[in-house]
């Protein structure tokens, strides 16, 4: 979760400064949902992203000098500089790629599951996608077809309250988008998204069920992004006040750490070392990613189409 929290900090600071090109969607406050389901995959094991995708590329195992230089459009990128933030994608972690389509990975994670199926491995997939994307028809289309098949998928769905600036009361027809799950025949559940063990705990019994061949399971981690959608958003749909209160008393990392000093699991200067840790990681990251060299314009049909 710090790896994820400095990476993103580190990105912003980037952009402000102008050395990274484009705009950015910052995963910042949400880290407690990445962590907690990617913490229990396996290399071997199927992810699909967001545009806000840098957490579970990270959470799934992604070195952070070669993701930075993706950000950057840098030939030591993770796809050589040609997918930037929004498509960045890993297929030796499993990660078969951010989507800038909102709901675009989630039939592509429910394809990967049927693979899987197919092909009798016991690989799972996970969706992780937006409470916007839970409107849109490829949500809908790959939960009937999952439960139909019983896929060995997850769908984690990240609620943090709004779809862009529109909040998620004025866009979506229930409390709960997990409630949807009733109606595609497989559990739903709707978790704390900023509690670690209970994004752990709630993605542990549907990982069960999904290798047990029971099929998908549906999960709402209800969390909260503390910067702007992206990083010239000016905020102006939502109250200045409540962003602070979710970043002061709700924070995943700080609700973490609390709980592992008062169980006794770790002293605050041991999770000190920690955080100081990805902050030197992050930064030298950046250094990787800034002293990189950018891609040769000859290069530009390299890996488009495939020769047979």
């Amino acid at each position: 979760m710090n790896k994820i929290r400095y990476f993103e900090l580190k990105a912003l600071k980037l952009f402000e400064e102008n050395k990274l090109r484009g705009s950015v969607h910052l995963y910042a406050g949400e880290e407690a949902v990445a962590a907690g389901v990617c913490s229990q995959l396996r290399d071997e094991d199927y992810i699909t992203s967001t545009h806000r995708g840098h957490g579970h590329c990270i959470a799934k195992g992604a070195e952070l000098d070669k993701a930075m230089a993706e950000l950057m459009g840098k030939v030591t990128g993770y796809c050589k500089g040609r997918s930037g933030s929004m498509h960045i994608a890993d297929f030796t972690k499993g990660n078969l790629g951010a989507n800038a389509i909102v709901g675009g990975g989630i039939p592509i994670a429910t394809g990967a599951a049927l693979a899987a199926k197919l092909q009798k491995t016991d690989k799972v997939a996970v969706s992780f996608f937006g409470d916007g994307a839970s409107n849109e028809g490829t949500f809908h289309e790959s939960l009937n077809l999952a439960s139909v098949w019983k896929l060995p998928i997850i769908f984690v769905c990240e609620n943090n309250g709004f779809g862009i600036s529109v909040p998620v009361s004025q866009s979506t027809s229930v409390e709960n988008i997990s409630d949807r799950a009733v109606g595609y025949g497989m559990p739903g559940v709707t978790v704390d998204g900023n509690d670690v063990f209970a994004v752990y705990e709630a993605f542990e019994e549907a990982l069960k069920r999904a290798k047990a061949g029971d099929g998908p399971t549906l999960i709402e981690c209800k969390t909260y992004r503390t910067l702007g959608h992206w990083t010239g958003d000016p905020q102006t749909y939502r109250d200045k006040k409540v962003v602070e209160m979710w970043r002061d008393t709700k924070d995943p990392i700080q609700l973490f750490k609390k709980r592992l000093v008062e169980a006794g699991d770790f002293t605050e200067e041991e999770l000190d070392k920690v955080e100081e840790d990805a902050k030197i990681e992050a930064d030298a990251a950046a250094e990787f990613a800034i002293n990189s060299p950018n891609p040769d314009p000859s290069d530009v049909m390299d890996d488009v189409f495939y020769e047979c």
